[in-house]
């Protein structure tokens, strides 16, 4: 673990050094032909190079278990109707990520940045890639990407992806609401700790407890309140420090982009998008069940519980890396399918996942590398 947490820390030292290179890019001239095409040349290597990068940060810890898993998984995918069915669940997953492009570039209009779309859904992508190789950096690049390409403050683009996350998260909580519903008598049945009888029922139970019972939070709440008063009682003396002023333009304009869904025109539209990004989610996972004949007569249900309890694994480890598939077959158990069908198929459902991630972030770093970057310093124009 030391040794893995050191490789995060010096790939994202690597990282910090390859932020300037950004800079320049999509700057292309043309009045001197020769200069623009080693200019386009050089970025789209970088991008490129950037790109495989990510890739073998993201794979490069699979045991060969894992990959055996994987291959062995995936001989159950054995007729043409179960390819179409996980290419169809590969395009709900792609359709689902455009819905959350629109749903950003939605939020950037109250702040007077009318980004481009190619260059939305592209963020989204390597904000997607860049999360596979390290956790939350993709956000960080995410920022970065739209700062370098459309001229958005990073504070800014920054604020609105914590609305995302945040809209996001109550989403989910209400999902996660119906999903235990739904499945109560089932959950309080399931044994995950033969020793102590522990069902999934009482393990969440517990857990809720224990998240309520614990005190660091509250007493991290309460240093919170504190240096907020402590900062508003003393706002006279640090803001005339130039120092604290540019912290505090920072953390306002990341203010800005987080309170921006207040000044929708339209509130509804961002409403529709979200959901429409969900009921993509849910779609992907659903057709995915039909590449599988032991899957396909279970119903919408568990396709619902499935999606909602396996958005934890993303959570918990680096892009669901193992126990996404340990969440799947955990869920499916309670549907009377055997855990080793859970697994295979859970390990099926995160290759897809992955694979359309590493290739569309991949294709948009090249993509990316080709467009200029607007005329307008404040509002750019929408792409049609």
């Amino acid at each position: 673990m030391l040794v893995i947490s050191q490789f995060q820390h010096q790939s994202s030292r690597l990282f910090l050094y390859l932020c300037p290179l950004f800079k320049n890019m999509g700057n292309v001239e043309t009045t001197k032909s020769s200069k623009s095409k080693l200019k386009s040349f050089v970025q789209l290597v970088i991008f490129v190079g950037l790109g495989v990068f990510f890739i073998w940060l993201s794979l490069h810890s699979l045991s060969k278990d894992d990959v055996k898993m994987i291959f062995q998984s995936m001989s159950v995918v054995n007729n043409t109707f179960s390819w179409c069915m996980l290419g169809c669940a590969a395009l709900m997953a792609l359709l689902a990520d455009v819905a959350r492009a629109e749903r950003s570039k939605i939020l950037l209009e109250p702040l007077g940045y009318n980004i481009r779309r190619p260059m939305a859904f592209y963020s989204v992508m390597v904000c997607y890639l860049a999360n596979l190789a390290l956790p939350r950096l993709g956000e960080v690049l995410r920022c970065s990407f739209l700062q370098r390409f459309e001229k958005v403050p990073f504070q800014k683009s920054l604020g609105t992806v914590l609305t995302e996350r945040a809209v996001d998260i109550l989403v989910w909580l209400v999902m996660l609401v119906i999903a235990i519903g739904m499945n109560t008598g089932m959950l309080n049945q399931v044994v995950i700790d033969e020793s102590n009888q522990l069902t999934i029922g009482m393990w969440m139970e517990q857990k809720g407890l224990s998240v309520l019972g614990n005190y660091f939070i509250y007493i991290f709440l309460a240093f919170i309140v504190i240096v907020g008063f402590v900062l508003h009682w003393t706002r006279r003396w640090w803001m005339k420090v130039p120092f604290f002023v540019k912290v505090r333009d920072f953390v306002f304009g990341i203010w800005q982009g987080f309170i921006s869904i207040k000044d929708l025109p339209n509130p509804w539209r961002y409403v529709f998008w979200t959901l429409l990004m969900w009921v993509f989610y849910f779609l992907g996972t659903y057709l995915c069940f039909f590449a599988f004949p032991y899957l396909k007569d279970i119903g919408p249900a568990a396709a619902f519980s499935v999606l909602t309890f396996s958005t934890i694994a993303f959570m918990v480890s680096q892009g669901g890396l193992g126990s996404y598939p340990l969440m799947v077959a955990g869920i499916l158990i309670m549907y009377n399918i055997s855990y080793t069908q859970g697994l295979a198929a859970g390990w099926v459902g995160w290759l897809l996942q992955t694979a359309v991630v590493l290739a569309f972030g991949f294709l948009s770093l090249i993509l990316a590398s080709f467009y200029k970057k607007p005329e307008s310093d404040n509002i750019t124009s929408s792409s049609k």
